[in-house]
């Protein structure tokens, strides 16, 4: 299987046409390219009873801990579905030759293997990393411990990975150990046996504990949700999908998942709702092309139109869209433009029978459907039915796959080469660069790809203010106080700061150093003496004073 095939959106075009500005510009020197990696599960050498499932654990912590703006992991839903291809079951372990030839297949820069054992008191993991490009074979890096600390462990062996991939991370080991997401094991262990299980019952049982032993556990609400949705339990997938909060980096697939949970269940309100906050957030072609479906069946005939016309504008080879966009433009009265869109489909080798059917509606002039009231309740099934004497016309049709990775892989390619480009400019260029990568990051939940950016950013241009001070709120956010406050003294003596000086003063504020809290907050608002984020915490530094008097 090669990669996903990438669907353009049209700000994926945009995208497109900066890579290839960015070809040109570079033409003649090397460009780097977005890495990707594939972890395997982790061989089990241990007699002990019970540890199996730490073999398909060391994919999901590697991963999440390995991923970066240039490293990307690929999922395990596009691993298993590889190996699926091959022929070669879940449950069986593939030879090397077997890995080879799929990570081949799949353009993997990377392969990740390993195993592990425990002796009863000592628990022990090997990896070793597999250079595809190179054909070479790092050597093993190991960790070890008490099982308990099992996680800590993964961690480090995904550190003594990275050090092996040109460049190595721009932060230290200790740094990158900080900045990884605790994972509670108890809730982790449920949540692996639960994409493990095949029994539907046992996999929710599985993670349902997950989530009572940790409620912020996401990933375990997402796969509860695509359980019930494979069931096609709606209502219950579209519970747990929503519960995932916005800002979270899974929010993406659970949005989608859940507009189409509602989308089934004919909640065309609710489904609009969720695919529209996806379309803000990622431009990706399959969602404007589903808010399409929405918008006509809730009636909404030119809002349908104009979103199958930004769909085929962005991919104009896929034939559902073209499809789609006729039906729309027919429904609204522009007959020729719908029969302009079939013919175009069907030029383009498309043998789809029910674009035929409804060219030759067209072509016999027939007429399109009544409006529908867009207050009216909402219709169920799958078709709308027409009058007796009128034909069937053909329903708009709904995209089912979510590719938020394709187009992440473009983004991570822009960022690569536009940081080529850079590398022949001044530290203080690429310092910026690295700033607003890293708030973007951090808009998306990636803290610690965010702190690679800022630290990125200060290496740099170690004179940067704006890097410290937005290291600063990340550490504070992690709780790292003493390195948030060590962070936010450089960004001030730099060059004071709203940021740098509101982070001293919460700082303060939790110490309960009021007066240089307060002094702090006043220098804040004397530099922008509107921000609501000072003043809101004057008032906070006001009545504690008040009440410590």
């Amino acid at each position: 299987m090669q990669r996903s095939v990438i669907r353009f959106t049209y700000h994926s075009l945009f995208l497109l046409a900066t890579i290839c500005l960015l070809c040109h510009l570079g033409a003649g020197q090397a460009l780097p390219g977005t890495r990707t990696v594939m972890v395997m599960p982790f061989e089990n050498q241990t007699t002990a009873p019970g540890l199996e499932w730490i073999g398909e654990a060391f994919p999901e912590v590697l991963s999440q801990r390995m991923e970066s703006p240039r490293l990307y992991v690929i999922s395990r839903d596009d691993r298993s579905y590889a190996f699926d291809h091959t022929g070669i079951p879940l449950t069986v372990r593939p030879s090397r030759a077997t890995v080879y030839r799929v990570a081949e297949q799949m353009d993997a820069d990377y392969v990740v293997l390993g195993n592990y054992n425990f002796d009863g008191q000592t628990f022990k993991a090997n990896a070793q990393l597999l250079d595809m490009k190179k054909l070479h074979l790092y050597p093993e890096v190991h960790s070890s411990g008490a099982l308990a600390n099992l996680i800590d462990l993964q961690t480090m062996l995904a550190w003594e990975l990275l050090q092996q991939m040109a460049p190595p991370p721009a932060i230290t080991r200790d740094q990158f150990l900080k900045a990884s997401t605790p994972i509670r094991l108890d809730a982790f262990e449920s949540y692996i046996r639960g994409i493990l299980a095949t029994d539907q019952q046992q996999k929710i049982r599985y993670l349902r504990n997950a989530v009572k032993l940790n409620p912020n556990y996401t990933l375990a609400m997402l796969q509860l949700g695509k359980t019930y949705y494979g069931n096609h339990e709606y209502e219950s997938a579209a519970a747990w999908f929503s519960r995932i909060p916005k800002d979270d980096p899974v929010a993406g697939e659970a949005n989608f998942l859940l507009g189409m949970s509602e989308f089934y269940r004919a909640s065309f309100e609710k489904a609009f709702i969720a695919f529209n906050y996806l379309a803000t957030r990622l431009p990706l072609t399959e969602v404007y092309n589903n808010l399409g479906v929405v918008e006509a069946r809730r009636g909404r005939r030119a809002s349908a139109v104009e979103y199958f016309s930004k769909a085929v504008s962005a991919d104009p080879s896929d034939p559902d869209y073209r499809f789609n966009l006729a039906v729309a433009l027919f429904k609204n009265g522009d007959s020729s433009g719908a029969a302009r869109q079939l013919r175009e489909e069907l030029q383009r080798g498309s043998n789809d029978g029910e674009a035929k059917v409804l060219l030759d509606l067209i072509n016999r002039g027939g007429a399109p459907p009544p409006p529908v009231n867009p207050n009216a309740p909402a219709a169920s099934g799958n078709a709308l039915l027409p009058p007796s004497n009128q034909p069937r016309i053909p329903l708009e049709r709904i995209k089912r796959n979510y590719d938020e990775a394709s187009y992440r892989q473009i983004e991570m390619e822009i960022d690569n080469l536009a940081e080529a480009r850079l590398a022949k400019t001044d530290g203080r260029t690429r310092a910026a660069y690295h700033v607003e990568r890293g708030k973007q990051l951090l808009a998306r939940n990636m803290a610690t790809q965010a702190e690679s950016e800022f630290r990125a950013a200060i290496s740099a241009d170690h004179n940067n203010a704006v890097a410290h001070a937005q290291l600063a709120i990340l550490l504070e956010k992690k709780s790292d106080l003493a390195n948030a406050r060590a962070e936010a003294q450089t960004s001030v003596r730099l060059q004071p700061n709203v940021d740098g000086l509101l982070v001293l003063a919460r700082l303060d504020l939790k110490q309960s150093q009021l007066q240089s809290a307060a002094s702090e907050v006043d220098r804040a608002l004397a530099l922008q003496p509107a921000d609501a984020t000072a003043q809101a915490l004057k008032r906070d530094i006001a009545a504690k004073q008040t009440v410590s008097k």
